[in-house]
């Protein structure tokens, strides 16, 4: 018997579909929306988008007037998925034919061609839309330092996941009001100021049409620039939510996969499940984490996030045994960094004897 997907799913597929139709007999053309992607000298993972977007009615507006409304939180939010969408990958003289899923993502790893450890970027195409340039960071074989950083209540104060705060964060609030947590940005600064060709990686359980303004808010506040791995929100083949632990847990588990020889700077905080999936990352890839950096919420924080000031624990793993990982703990980056710095440089000095 063939297995139907969750009702869910179908239902949603449904209504996008019926939309879609729509929306295109008002005049709603495909878009390219391109994330940056990461990678080695010999392949890379390519992750981009492909939407129906609105046409453009505010370009007759004063460029005040369409900039205050393009900041505005909603603004992300606008687009509709293009189901299996056609998209072509131009890279190094060869063409490549990609395919989005049921919610318009690309995410397909392809051969490098013996790209240079850096920056590089990736022509992507597709019908009806306009092409764009996917930015793809290639890491250096031999480059074993690198940062996994979540990205909600750890380098943005976000109030997540209470659900009315969120809301108002996400679809309301001007993006200039979001407030960067102090230190990170010069503690993520400190630790690459050594490691400049290595990857900074933000996993979190955001949604990836959140990603135009955490760019702008992470170039405004001086975090450096790396790949995004989020997830979408809606019902999957199995419910009518997706697991924000198991997202995690499958992404860092790419990333080990992806990055034999990088041992990693696992950055988070206190909130929910990060110090829980951490340990247990640590602990599943022996030697591949440095060091664990928590931030911790203050009691406010605690009742804004979940609505307690007591941390959140999963209770399905209460008994993990303590990972060896070294774990430091503290209010912000500035009281992080001193603690890490402490940690890492025993490693350092031993790299430097061998």
């Amino acid at each position: 018997m063939k297995h139907r997907p969750f009702i869910g799913t179908r239902v949603e597929d449904f209504l996008t579909r019926v939309i879609a139709r729509a929306l295109r007999r008002r005049g709603w053309h495909e878009a390219l929306v391109p994330y940056t992607g990461y990678g080695t000298e010999d392949h890379i993972r390519v992750l981009a988008r492909i939407v129906l977007n609105p046409p453009h009615a505010e370009r007759a507006l004063p460029g005040y007037a369409a900039a205050w409304l393009n900041r505005r939180g909603w603004r992300n939010f606008v687009g509709l998925p293009v189901q299996h969408g056609h998209a072509v990958l131009r890279l190094a003289g060869e063409t490549l034919h990609l395919r989005s899923d049921r919610q318009g993502y690309i995410d397909m790893t392809v051969k490098a061609h013996q790209l240079s450890p850096g920056w590089h970027k990736v022509r992507l195409e597709a019908p009806g839309a306009q092409p764009v340039d996917a930015p793809v960071q290639v890491v250096a074989s031999d480059e074993s330092f690198g940062i996994i950083s979540d990205i909600d209540d750890t380098i943005i104060s976000t109030s997540l996941p209470r659900i009315v705060l969120a809301a108002w964060n996400s679809f309301v609030q001007m993006e200039g009001n979001r407030q960067a947590v102090p230190g990170m940005a010069r503690m993520y600064q400190h630790l690459l100021a050594e490691h400049p060709g290595a990857p900074v990686v933000y996993v979190s359980t955001g949604a990836w049409t959140s990603v135009p303004f955490l760019r702008r808010f992470m170039a405004r506040h001086g975090y450096p620039r790396g790949a995004m791995l989020l997830t979408d929100l809606g019902p999957t083949n199995t419910g009518w939510f997706r697991s924000g632990p198991d997202h995690k847990r499958y992404s860092m588990g790419e990333l080990a996969r992806d990055f034999p020889n990088i041992s990693w700077v696992l950055v988070g905080d206190n909130g929910q499940h990060d110090p829980v999936l951490y340990r247990e990352f640590a602990d599943l890839h022996p030697g591949r984490v440095r060091a664990i950096a928590i931030r911790t919420l203050t009691a406010a924080e605690q009742m804004l996030a979940h609505g307690t000031v007591t941390v959140l624990v999963d209770s399905a793993h209460l008994e993990w045994t303590p990972s060896q990982a070294p774990l430091v703990t503290g209010a912000d980056g500035d009281e992080l960094w001193p603690a890490l710095r402490e940690v890492l440089e025993p490693a350092r000095r031993a790299g430097e004897k061998d």
